[in-house]
């Protein structure tokens, strides 16, 4: 992948003024000689290091005024913690919507969850125009149990406004004893908002889910990429081989509504499926030297078989890695909707004991190709917007059954399948994915079917 090094001081275009400064410099060379030329320059780059270090001091001296203020006229007593963390906080949320301040109770909440257990509702969410926006619904958890949707914003917890809050505390607010109930207002697109109350429980992340789709399709569901994920791939793909033999046509790896996680096993879970190449890189626009890049060896748990990845709205960060990877080295079938576009690398800096750590953005991912991720996302290959299958009722379709006086099937047995069972704000159940009334997942088996079935046929 190509990076550009910025112009050097020889490169730089010969601008009007520079072309003005250049002149100068060659008629005092001619005249005084060229020591004394180099004094001067050596002389004005000492000036501008002690401007920039005095504006520093400045703006240092203005935040410890302000500090000393706030601690001795405002309205209420606020510790110095309280007024420190909350300006490191405001000074890195400032930066970008990833990047904030944990304290030492937080940051082991965080270890604690890549560990793959922790307590809440199931949500990940991050912060929009002053609000909390739903990336994903962890499956089986409160929050996807209530039908919560990538994209709905949190305005209120417990009637309380989140506007003015950091992400940080809007989360702390959600958070609390197991069994107790928390109330979300919701605002989502194209209806007005409503409140859903969900009840706290310890949240068991089973990262990796998988099963047969009917005897020959592997099913692989990744909920997000904790230490666990390679491990549960791996363990999948062998039960797979021992279940179906060689009667298994294809692999579906649905990453929908998978928020991310470790790059590590994001890396690791691309590599089970590539024999060679780049997985991703990762380079900062500041320091274009430091690119670090992850390369597959050789091995296919999947023998080479066909593989479909499905992707949405809520597929982020560390699965959209995989599905680029993928994608990029056309190892897949990217089905679905358009992934979210986080292709920002957070790096997780201690700050020594009792001081928590600060989340920090670092760098960006590419795919193998050189394409960026953020705020773009991956494409899919071929679109299937998220929908339920839903059989129709003899009377719904155009068919001998359905003229008048037909002569009835002597065969015939059974009734329609019953419509879904309203949800409690009056929209339909939520749809788990992975079901049985899964559009997205059944276009995705009828494709594997499908390819093998050609391939079996083509000549050889």
């Amino acid at each position: 992948m190509e990076r550009r090094r910025p112009l050097s001081s020889e490169t730089r275009p010969a601008t009007p003024s520079r072309l003005r400064y250049l002149a100068r410099g060659a008629a005092i060379g001619l005249l005084i000689g060229s020591g004394v030329v180099i004094g001067q320059a050596i002389s004005i780059s000492e000036t501008f290091a002690q401007t920039k270090t005095s504006d520093t001091y400045r703006q240092l001296d203005l935040f410890s005024q302000v500090f000393e203020r706030v601690r001795a006229d405002y309205v209420d007593k606020v510790t110095d913690q309280q007024l420190i963390e909350s300006a490191i906080n405001g000074m890195l949320t400032a930066l970008d919507p990833h990047s904030s301040y944990m304290n030492a109770k937080s940051f082991q909440e965080m270890q604690v969850q890549t560990t793959g257990e922790f307590g809440g509702l199931g949500l990940e969410v991050s912060q929009d125009q002053g609000v909390i926006k739903v990336v994903s619904p962890i499956d089986d958890t409160p929050a996807s149990k209530a039908g919560l949707k990538p994209s709905d914003l949190i305005t209120h917890i417990n009637g309380e406004a989140v506007l003015g809050l950091t992400l940080q505390e809007s989360v702390e607010k959600m958070r609390g004893p197991v069994n107790s109930d928390v109330r979300l207002t919701i605002r989502r697109e194209g209806r007005d908002a409503f409140d859903v109350t969900l009840t706290r429980a310890v949240i068991k992340v089973e990262s990796v889910r998988s099963r047969l789709e009917g005897d020959d399709i592997g099913y692989l569901r990744i909920t997000s990429f904790t230490k666990q994920s390679d491990a549960g791939v791996q363990a999948a793909m062998k039960k797979f081989k021992e279940q179906a033999g060689p009667k298994l046509k294809g692999i579906v790896l649905d990453l929908r509504r998978n928020p991310g996680g470790l790059l590590d096993q994001a890396v690791d879970v691309s590599d089970e499926f590539l024999e060679q190449g780049e997985i991703t890189s990762t380079s900062s626009p500041r320091r274009p030297e430091g690119a670090t890049r992850f390369n597959a060896k050789p091995g296919d748990l999947a023998g080479g078989l066909p593989i479909v990845v499905l992707i949405d709205d809520g597929s982020a960060s560390a699965s959209e890695i995989v599905a680029g990877a993928l994608q990029d080295h056309k190892r897949a079938v990217i089905m679905g909707q358009k992934s979210f576009g986080k292709g920002s690398v957070q790096t997780v800096m201690p700050l020594g004991p009792g001081n928590g750590a600060m989340r920090l953005t670092t760098a960006l991912y590419y795919t193998p190709s050189g394409r960026s991720i953020q705020a773009k996302g991956i494409e899919p290959d071929i679109l299937v917007p998220l929908a339920r299958v839903e059989m129709l009722s003899v009377g719904e379709r155009r068919s001998e059954a359905s003229l008048r006086g037909a002569i009835r099937n002597p065969n015939e047995r059974g009734a329609a399948p019953a419509a879904p069972t309203p949800a409690a704000n009056g929209e339909p159940a939520p749809l788990v994915l992975g079901s049985s009334d899964d559009y997205q997942l059944a276009r995705a088996v009828d494709l594997l079917r499908g390819i093998s079935i050609y391939v079996n046929r083509a000549p050889n």
